[in-house]
């Protein structure tokens, strides 16, 4: 039976002014089975509009305990901290205790989770601007009144707004959180209660039972590569977006071993386990005396190789354009055991992606689980053609059909297709006539699980009948991080002054608008307008399809592994 707590819980209550200085103090810490933070933006501004307007937060479960001297990293913070006997570790809480300590400090701004202010006027919290606003307010000012009152100080033509300013910084300040403080030096048991508290109703990931049990020690907890670390490091050096943990968890098991739905508990012990068969209900795992770490290092690698042959071979730049995040797991399996495949075999391998997007996972038994087990097995250490090939006869059927054009949903795998097929034409700004890339698209779907920020209307929803008004007729792929947020149908019927036609045409060709469409909308013509691209967006992404899925080529290996193999047969290979 478990040990019982030798003293109860105390419950106590900390305004957020009190709450944010134990965190700046380096007073309160984060435990090292505690999961990664993993709040976006959009989950710090509703923290914040929450308190704002009263609403309950949560409560919090404080583990009051000894710490040692250090230097912590609390978000984007780095915090110095020195020794103590009473710091109080977050078993519970440790998102929002993380998310107002950066967004109320002044060197939040170098996360853009963080870098947020207050926007007077429209009364909501936003972006920091690039350039100073008078009436959106920067956090960190608006937390601290002397910094309020210099704010207004300095501009004068705002004073209107300033009763708004001080009863958000009275409410930020003063706002207060429930606590429960625990004392007790057993650390299993807080670790039993981190795992009940977080199984009522909000059950821990994979990925984050993963990281509590192989957590390591305390000492080495800011420096050990952990999911959230390996999916940042590829968003920042990539722009692909973040990908969820639990695939890179699946990234990181598949390079091990062929079955990424294993049981994970025993993933680095020390049975003998590590080269039994399927049948025999123990997992292959292809590299078992590799500790830990080295399994993140390089898990984390095939992940990315995988994701630069996605941008830079299959024209999927961002991972909300990704149609099954499976598939991003079978290619870092193949990427882990072949690093560098040359241009036939990477022709092949984009040949087999498509395919099995189109495809989709239900033709497998299981769905999405069948398929990834199935396709993850077919990847063998010890062949790439045979690796490919086997791909290939996984998803070797008559051409599929296309994503319907008539459904256009953001989430759905479909329209991701669709998406793609629509980068690969080089979209452009319809302001400038550049080239969209990576960056700009990275930037406008920051923290976005979809693509729907970077895609706008031609003309108002509400302009289009209404059996047209789920076509994809009626959107654009245009993201431009300067550009407002309105339909653009009116910008295309008249060139900037300071673009050539040629520039402009290009432009406009980018988007799939042909001279037809850009005259059906002068005319206001609507309905006509919506059909005729319709069918020039299909007939444009039969064509992508074609070319990426190569339906009607045959599956064949590179010449050279050809020509060895007739050596090998003759007698007159190596040897």
């Amino acid at each position: 039976m478990a040990t019982e707590l030798a003293t109860r819980p105390t419950a106590k209550m900390y305004d957020v002014e009190t709450l944010v200085n134990m965190a700046w103090d380096g007073k309160v810490r984060v435990p090292h089975f505690q999961r990664d933070f993993r709040w976006l933006r959009r989950d710090v501004i509703r923290l914040l509009e929450s308190i704002v307007r009263g609403y309950p937060i949560g409560s919090l479960l404080l583990w009051r305990r000894p710490a040692v001297e250090e230097t912590l990293q609390l978000g984007a913070l780095p915090v110095k901290a020195p020794a103590t006997n009473e710091a109080l570790w977050v078993v519970d809480g440790q998102q929002r205790i993380t998310s107002l300590a950066n967004a109320l400090h002044a060197e939040g701004v170098n996360d853009d989770r963080f870098n947020l202010a207050y926007d007077l006027q429209n009364e909501q919290f936003v972006s920091r601007p690039d350039a100073e606003d008078p009436l959106v307010v920067p956090l960190p000012v608006i937390f601290d009144l002397q910094k309020v009152l210099s704010w207004f100080a300095k501009y004068p033509e705002v004073t209107g707004y300033s009763d708004r300013a001080y009863a958000i910084t009275k409410t930020l300040r003063q706002f207060q959180v429930p606590a429960y403080e625990v004392v007790q030096e057993d650390e299993d048991v807080l670790k039993d209660i981190f795992d009940r508290m977080n199984n009522y109703g909000k059950r821990l990931s994979r990925a984050e039972i993963f990281s509590a049990l192989f957590a390591g020690e305390e000492s080495a907890r800011d420096t050990r590569l952990t999911f959230g670390r390996i999916a940042d490091g590829i968003d920042q050096d990539l722009g692909f977006g973040i990908i969820d943990q639990d695939t890179v968890l699946k990234a990181v098991l598949g390079r091990r071993g062929p079955d990424v739905l294993r049981e994970i508990r025993n993933e680095f012990g020390d049975d003998d386990a590590s080269s039994r068969a399927p049948h025999t209900g123990r997992a292959i795992i292809e590299f078992p005396d590799e500790d830990r770490d080295t399994a993140h290092h390089l898990g984390g690698e095939a992940l990315r190789r995988a994701v630069v042959f996605l941008q830079e071979t299959a024209d999927v730049p961002h991972v909300t354009l990704l149609p099954y995040r499976h598939l991003l797991v079978v290619l870092a399996r193949l990427f882990a055991h072949f690093p560098e495949p040359g241009e036939q075999h990477r022709r092949l391998l984009r040949r087999w992606f498509w395919r099995a997007a189109v495809t989709g996972p239900e033709v497998f038994k299981g769905s999405t689980t069948g398929a990834i087990r199935t396709l993850c097995f077919a990847v063998r250490p010890d062949s790439l053609t045979g690796s490919i090939d086997a791909l290939l006869g996984l998803v070797r059927r008559p051409s599929s059909p296309p994503p319907d054009l008539r459904r256009f949903r953001s989430n759905e795998a479909g329209t991701k297709i669709i998406l793609c097929s629509w980068w690969a034409e080089g979209p452009r700004s319809l302001r400038t006539g550049e080239l969209l890339d990576h960056a700009s698209l990275a930037e406008t779907l920051l923290d976005r699980p979809t693509a729907f920020d970077a895609v706008r209307y031609v003309v108002p929803r509400a302009a289009v009948a209404e059996n047209h008004r789920m076509w994809a007729a009626n959107r654009v792929l245009l993201p431009d991080p300067e550009a407002d947020g309105g339909a653009v149908g009116g910008a295309l019927t008249s060139r900037p002054t300071d673009l050539d036609d040629g520039t402009w045409q290009t432009a406009l060709r980018s988007h799939l608008f042909d001279d037809q469409a850009v005259s059906m909308l002068v005319a206001d013509d609507v309905t006509g307008f919506v059909v005729a691209r319709q069918e020039l967006l299909r007939e444009r992404l039969r064509g992508f399809l074609q070319r990426m899925c190569e339906w009607d080529f045959e599956d064949t290996p590179p010449l050279a592994e050809l020509v060895q193999d007739d050596l090998d047969e003759d007698g007159d290979g190596e040897g």
